[in-house]
């Protein structure tokens, strides 16, 4: 259920403009939020790709679950490396000039999806809470 609520929360994170157009006052709580976006999506990107990886071990329990956990770690892996990606080319790809220039490619292929991904997420999230009820 914390992963639900988690994506739903980096899902806002990636479309405030959706959030602040419903609740004007909600624009102050996300600047309070956004110097640490960074770190927010470093983390949800990683929590993302471990959640792939955990998926494709686990290819034998293929069923309704399965795929809703795939989905959902794909929207957050996609969702935490671009809300991250400066906290992490600053720390993992600024070493190697060729992992910059594929990660700052990957980033400019995926930046106009962030708005649908967002949606994604929100929608996922629900939908993943909703499944961890019933």
């Amino acid at each position: 259920m914390i992963y639900g609520i988690a994506l739903i929360v980096l899902g806002i994170l990636a479309v405030p403009s959706l959030l602040v157009s419903r609740k004007p006052d909600a624009k102050e709580y996300l600047d309070k939020i956004t110097p640490y976006q960074g770190w927010i999506g470093l983390a949800f990107c990683f929590w993302g790709i471990w959640g792939i990886i955990q998926s494709v071990l686990s290819m034998g329990a293929m069923g309704t679950g399965w795929i809703l956990g795939l989905a959902v770690s794909v929207v957050t892996a996609v969702l935490g490396f671009l809300l991250g990606y400066g906290m992490i080319n600053k720390l993992l790809l600024s070493k190697n000039e060729e992992a910059q220039e594929k990660g700052q490619e990957l980033r400019e292929k995926l930046a106009p999806m962030q708005g649908k991904f967002g949606i994604a997420a929100i929608v996922l999230g629900a939908i993943y809470i909703l499944f961890w009820i019933f």
